[in-house]
């Protein structure tokens, strides 16, 4: 898997692609990092469109051909989902929750490719003074870490080489969800909608939809769901197809994350004979995973958590 802090560089590299032109991009050569904002976008968008536009090899299975066809119409979903919120937030009224899973990840890469071809002056004003301001990218993205209790290591050096090389402006908070939501409200109190990877076999997910405000005592704001309606094989095939870099524990069998405490390999991915008895010398045999992406059944993605 390539390191994720070599993906403006390596993994989008412009001058492999047949890049189509960003809709009303600002390209302003004394804003370095809005412009690499807007190439990484533009890279992206790039990837995403090559995809939605290919043919499988033609020996491809009809069970793959039929699941690349499904994640299709789930992407141009999702992004109709995402431009529609960007039509009606601002980018600094629109904020990400990230914490370096699979599908916030993709959740982050569908809004990166919207943000291309987004025309910034179709969105509302926060302010009267941006109404004098050119379109332009912002220089980073708002978004939201809610750090996990005992957070693995691996999920954090993912989330900051990632958001690093997302250009995502993260904010973190070592807190129970929703006292997180309220610190980060009033921190950006500019925040108006949250962009989350919810997806409808989460806990609780079952009757959301695209659009969602919150409620139950909850601090207020939309809750955007792109990918409420993917399966978790869609998530996957995705990620892989796009060659999109992933948290490095997923290779090693877990498949929901959260907290040392309260995540384990899932035990539908161990392989058989393995981990089990004891070693020649008498230590205990280590246990084996398949990776994450071998998950066939959705409702046993959470079989490793407690």
């Amino acid at each position: 898997m390539p390191e994720v802090s070599m993906l403006a560089d390596d993994l989008f590299d412009s001058s492999k692609l047949d890049l189509p032109p960003a809709a009303n991009a600002n390209d302003n050569p004394t804003n370095p990092e809005s412009s690499s904002l807007k190439h990484l976008c533009s890279d992206i968008y790039a990837r995403i469109s090559a995809f939605l536009s290919s043919d499988p090899p033609p020996d491809t299975p009809a069970e793959q051909i039929a699941l690349l066809e499904r994640v299709k119409r789930q992407t141009q979903t999702s992004l109709t989902v995402i431009r529609d919120a960007l039509n009606q937030y601002s980018t600094t009224s629109l904020s990400l929750s990230y914490n370096g899973g699979k599908d916030c990840l993709v959740v982050l890469i569908l809004y990166l490719c919207a943000l291309s071809t987004h025309d910034p002056d179709s969105a509302p004003k926060s302010s009267d003074n941006d109404r004098d301001t050119p379109p332009t990218l912002p220089p980073s993205l708002p978004a939201v870490y809610i750090v996990p209790h005992h957070p693995f290591t691996e999920i954090d050096a993912f989330v900051r080489q990632s958001s690093e090389a997302y250009r995502l402006d993260l904010a973190r908070y070592p807190a129970p969800m929703r006292s997180a939501f309220e610190a980060y409200l009033r921190d950006r109190p500019s925040a108006k909608a949250v962009l989350v990877g919810t997806r409808r076999t989460d806990p609780g997910a079952q009757g959301l939809s695209h659009l969602d405000r919150t409620d139950g005592g909850w601090p207020d704001f939309m809750r955007v769901q792109p990918v409420i309606d993917w399966r978790y094989a869609e998530i996957w095939t995705f990620l892989r197809h796009l060659k999109i870099p992933y948290c490095p524990l997923y290779d090693r069998g877990y498949t929901s994350l959260g907290g040392t405490t309260d995540t384990y390999p899932n035990p539908a991915l161990r392989i058989e004979g393995e981990g089990r008895g004891d070693g020649d010398g008498g230590e205990k045999k280590e246990e084996r995973y398949r990776p994450a992406y071998e998950l066939e059944d959705d409702l046993k993605e959470r079989f490793g958590r407690s």
